[in-house]
């Protein structure tokens, strides 16, 4: 044991404010894994709302885990040092059940080097009754579970706030009757909400396409995800603060979750449609929680421009004598109160999120804004004294054609003048991703562009960008975008593969082992899946009617847009009366 790694734990631990910490052997221990640094996974909002769930109940303390800096996990394994938690510095392995929060999936590779570093067994079908229960959220588990199915347990489908009560309450109920391992993952299996993958096994076709997900025992044929009607029920704000974030000293306040904006690419618009608010009554609790650390508020949501009290809840942060800050914002929802707000606040970068430059992409993915609400936002923003525009953009999108890779170019050119002709001085900064087909989403059928083609586009934007003065262009890695392509759609098999990546140096080996276990790239990248093929995720419920992706998806086809959720509407089928569950 390092008492060097210990001190470097302890000493994090000093500099925050908000810990629970409970003695060991006081409560039954739960370790909540964030499978990326420190840095990154304090500035996660989803880990301190599980995080205060967990420790607000009185039987089970959480303590939090996080990947080490490369220095650090070095003399972890210099000095052969289990991997431990923040709170008592306990070894991962000594905790009967392990939590991951997923939501990037890159974060697989790190997962694995997590549980490895913790000295606990990788492979779920190897672990014995005196191994942890390992469980999985997230919004990756959420969407598609199945690469990593081999090394988890249980996974969580959708909202945890409620779910993660159920699965305590049955592992300590399960375990005072002395059920075995397989026991009580089989009653876990049958609580809604939570994925049991050891209960179903994929069956796959010659050409590689899955024939069926067989049941091995009774359990739900559909898991249908978990969601929180009543925000206010639940808290959703900062628990822990500490200036060791992305966001440093920020309080990150939820104002709403859900999106009904039916943007085609994004996932988490799909599979919790119904747009839910905090009330401002509500967050005026968690903004004079803030107050008691003198910290900036983090306004956070799907949406934030659309919150309907927007106005009044920037007045109510400034009337407190606290700062905001928001990440982008919808151009068409914009307002005045919200730009003012963020102004007084020292906000020095707006950021807005067109994703294509042409009109006609944007009908195709249902981004229904136009460039007047575009130059009006960035005209607001101008007049009130923030002088740089951010756009987030991407490429590669389905039916994508030159002219509309020229429209971005042409887009930022307008922009910049007219930035120019307000007066502004700032930087008009573009920030390019490859675009990624995510499960339940319309795209989900389609390919992802090549390689070569994304390149080549990066490199047209980059060589018109040189010669532009005060605009910045901002590109993604190709390199992992693809491997997250292949890991987003993937399937089963894609376990093994992970499995020797890891073992061999982690995403860099990840083609050579793609290659070893004769799984082509190409099958999860480029091939065109029919929408009547059964995918690798169809066995979760995501609540919209089945063939609603596919309606959507000759929506696109067609460049029509869908108008966003409103009260009543029975389109998608989320919004009507569950359904009762299948024999």
């Amino acid at each position: 044991m390092s008492w060097h790694l210990k001190e470097k734990l302890q000493h994090i631990l000093a500099q925050e404010s908000g810990t629970t910490i409970f003695a060991p052997g006081a409560r039954n221990r739960f370790a909540f894994v964030y499978p990326n640094t420190y840095h990154v996974g304090m500035s996660n909002l989803g880990l301190h709302i599980i995080y205060q769930q967990i420790n607000s109940r009185g039987d089970t303390a959480c303590e939090r885990v996080f990947l080490p800096e490369k220095k650090i996990e070095q003399e972890y394994v210099r000095t052969n040092t289990p991997l431990m938690s923040i709170e008592n510095q306990l070894p991962l392995y000594e905790f009967p059940l392990i939590g991951f929060a997923l939501s990037f999936e890159m974060d697989y590779f790190n997962m694995l080097t997590i549980l490895k570093l913790g000295k606990v067994t990788l492979l779920s079908s190897e672990r014995s009754a005196d191994d942890p229960i390992i469980i999985a959220g997230g919004p990756c588990a959420t969407f598609n579970p199945e690469p990593i199915a081999d090394f988890i347990d249980v996974f969580v489908i959708g909202e945890g706030e409620e779910v993660i009560h159920d699965l305590l309450t049955t592992y300590y109920n399960c375990k005072r009757q002395g059920m075995t391992r397989e026991q009580l993952l089989l009653m876990l299996a049958n609580i809604a909400g939570l994925y049991v993958p050891r209960f179903y096994q994929p069956v796959y076709n010659d050409n590689g396409s899955l024939q069926e997900m067989r049941l091995l025992t009774n359990v739900p044929k559909k898991i249908r995800r978990r969601w929180v009607a009543d925000l206010d029920q639940y808290q959703a704000h900062s628990v822990i603060v500490t200036s060791h974030t992305e966001f440093k000293n920020m309080f990150l306040i939820e104002v709403a979750r859900g999106c009904g904006r039916h943007c085609r690419f994004c996932m988490a618009g799909y599979c919790f449609r119904e747009p839910r608010v905090h009330s401002l009554a509500n967050i005026e609790q968690a903004i004079l929680k803030a107050k008691k650390y003198r910290a900036k508020v983090g306004l956070m949501g799907a949406a934030i421009s659309d919150y309907p009290e927007i106005d009044k809840l920037c007045t109510l942060i400034l009337d407190h004598g606290m700062g905001l800050s928001v990440a982008s914002l919808r151009a068409d929802s914009l307002t005045q109160g919200l730009v003012d707000g963020l102004v007084k606040s020292g906000q020095k970068t707006i950021t807005l999120a067109p994703e294509a430059g042409s009109i006609r992409m944007r009908r195709v993915i249902n981004k229904t804004i136009t460039d007047e609400d575009i130059f009006n936002s960035v005209e607001m923003a101008i007049k009130a004294g923030i002088p740089n525009i951010r756009l987030y953009i991407m490429v590669g999108l389905p039916f994508e054609e030159q002219q509309d890779i020229e429209a971005i170019l042409s887009m930022a050119d307008k922009i910049k003048a007219h930035m120019e002709k307000l007066g502004s001085k700032g930087k008009l900064t573009l920030s390019v991703n490859p675009f990624i087909p995510k499960p339940f989403t319309p795209f989900q059928w389609m390919p992802m562009a090549p390689a070569a083609d994304v390149e080549a586009k990066f490199k047209y934007l980059a060589a018109h960008f040189k010669i532009r003065k005060g605009m910045e262009l901002l590109l993604e890695s190709t390199k992992e975008s693809y491997i997250q392509g292949v890991l987003a759609r993937g399937d089963r098999r894609l376990s093994p593969v992970l499995l020797e990546a890891h073992n061999n140096g982690g995403s860099k080996a990840f083609k050579k082992s793609m290659k070893s276990h004769s799984l082509q790239e190409n099958f999860y990248l480029s091939g065109n899946r029919e929408t009547d093929e059964l995918l690798p995720w169809q066995h979760l419920d995501m609540a919209f009617h089945p063939d609603y992706l596919i309606h959507e998806l000759d929506k696109a086809h067609q460049e029509i847009f869908t108008l966003p959720c409103v009260k009543g509407c029975t389109r998608c089928g989320i919004c009507q009366p569950i359904p009762k569950e299948e024999p």
